[in-house]
């Protein structure tokens, strides 16, 4: 299967669209996520591929999580075990199950979620579980490209899990040596440890695109 030639993302776009209709394969995200683009799909619309003009990051420098956060980890963090690539499937499909404020629906259509299992697998993918005796109470997964990481999507099933989730991720990520990881888009969660925004160009000299 041929592997779609993104336009240079540098250039400009509206509403940092790169690329209309590419279809979702694992050789297409690797190239895309290679090059600071992401999947988006928008419901009635071919697929989109988006490099924002503003985009999300987390620099690990930066991260103070919310003192009640701290507080509830603290007293609570012994009770859980934390895994690595342990279940990615089941993570992802809660991420798709996942309540969103303000949201209808989900962004991971089965598609994606078929894909990007099969890009775990690959090696490009990467999931981290939060455990509760037996039970997958939490996780974040995302995309692991030759210069970052991007994270996708988190869920939880008991409060704090999937802000636990977060945590755990940065710091096996600074025992690692890694400074920083895309976060596409700041939310409430990721804003409170330490999301900002970055412009795009600010982004792509990040990965040396």
């Amino acid at each position: 299967m041929s592997v779609v030639k993104f336009a240079n993302p540098r250039n400009p776009t509206i509403e940092g669209i790169v690329a209309v209709g590419a279809k979702i394969t694992t050789e297409n995200l690797i190239e895309s996520y290679d090059n600071g683009i992401f999947p988006w799909p928008h419901q009635g619309y071919p697929m989109l591929w988006f490099c924002p003009d503003e985009r999300g990051v987390i620099d690990f420098v930066d991260v103070k999580p919310p003192k009640s956060f701290m507080k509830w980890y603290r007293k609570s963090r012994p009770q859980f075990k934390i895994t690595m690539n342990q279940n990615f499937s089941e993570v992802i499909k809660n991420c798709k199950k996942q309540k969103r404020p303000g949201q209808d629906g989900t962004w991971i259509t089965s598609q994606i979620e078929k894909t990007y299992r099969e890009l775990h697998l690959l090696g490009h993918a990467k999931s981290l579980e939060i455990w509760l005796g037996d039970e997958l109470v939490g996780g974040i997964y995302g995309v692991q490209s030759k210069k970052y990481f991007s994270c996708e999507s988190m869920f939880f099933k008991v409060s704090n899990a999937s802000k636990l989730a977060l945590y755990e991720l940065i710091r096996q990520f600074k025992t690692d040596g890694v400074t920083w990881m895309d976060i596409q888009m700041v939310t409430d969660v990721s804003g409170s440890f330490g999301g900002k925004l970055i412009s795009k160009d600010d982004f792509l000299d990040r990965i040396e695109k």
